[in-house]
């Protein structure tokens, strides 16, 4: 009897111990780069504020396009390092709200994106998109409610592979990057099969999966050719072209 409690007592402490472990390594995200946290300052385009759930939210000062982008952050990512990206996209017309999501994981967050719809009005259409892993998680949530969902913004990310979005009518982009070491263009093309095939592909030359993001370099990434800057702008570009796209088919 005594030596089952000492092996019930030595699984319990080791699964403790990696159940901490795991929750130390999930909360110590990347953090933003100074290019965040300036962007995370209110301009005459656009007020920046942080809600009471955390979330950050871009809007537009002037005209709008009616749509509201919610964006999920990539895994271990800071939600302010995305910052740079949304007040660019916001400053073209579209509202953005990054989420903070539980153990800067997406994927244990999933239904985050309902939060947001259910809180704010005033949005004629609702997209939503992600970087990595928060793309990936993106992508379910439109899979569980296309009917809700004018469209899906895709940065370095794919589907997860039991998720088959192919028969869908909801508008997608999907952006990558030529020296992106984590999600390839190649694992990108692969899972073509499981996006709409009117999805719009738009490939950074010389960028890299870090640069999808202000929060500095990533394990397992490539060198980019391309400044942060340069990055951004491109990224930025094809998002609002995407989403002024999609607000012209609003009913």
């Amino acid at each position: 009897m005594h030596i089952v409690r000492r092996v019930v007592t030595t699984v319990i402490l080791a699964i403790t111990l990696v159940a901490l472990g795991f929750i130390a390594w999930a909360n110590t995200p990347a953090g933003p780069t100074a290019e965040a946290f300036a962007a995370l300052k209110s301009t005459d385009a656009v007020k920046v504020s942080r809600d009471a759930q955390g979330r950050l939210l871009f809007e537009p000062v002037g005209a709008r396009n009616g749509l509201g982008l919610v964006f999920y952050p990539g895994a271990r990512i800071d939600p302010r390092a995305y910052a740079p990206l949304a007040i660019g996209i916001a400053a073209k017309g579209t509202v953005v709200v990054i989420t903070p999501v539980t153990l800067n994981l997406a994927a244990l967050s999933p239904e985050r994106a309902q939060d947001v719809i259910d809180s704010y009005q005033g949005i004629r259409g609702w997209t939503v998109g992600g970087h990595s892993l928060g793309g990936a998680v993106a992508a379910r949530f439109t899979l569980r409610h296309p009917a809700g969902i004018s469209g899906l913004v895709l940065w370095a990310a794919c589907p997860f592979s039991a998720d088959n979005l192919s028969t869908l009518s909801v508008p997608v982009l999907s952006i990558g990057a030529s020296r992106d070491g984590l999600t390839t263009t190649a694992e990108i093309m692969t899972a073509r099969s499981l996006l709409p095939p009117t999805t719009t592909y738009v490939t950074i030359d010389g960028g890299n999966h870090a640069q999808f993001g202000s929060y500095g370099s990533q394990f397992g990434d490539r060198s980019a050719t391309i400044e942060p800057s340069r990055q951004r702008e491109l990224i930025i570009e094809a998002t609002a072209g995407f989403l002024d796209t999609v607000a012209k088919q609003l009913p």
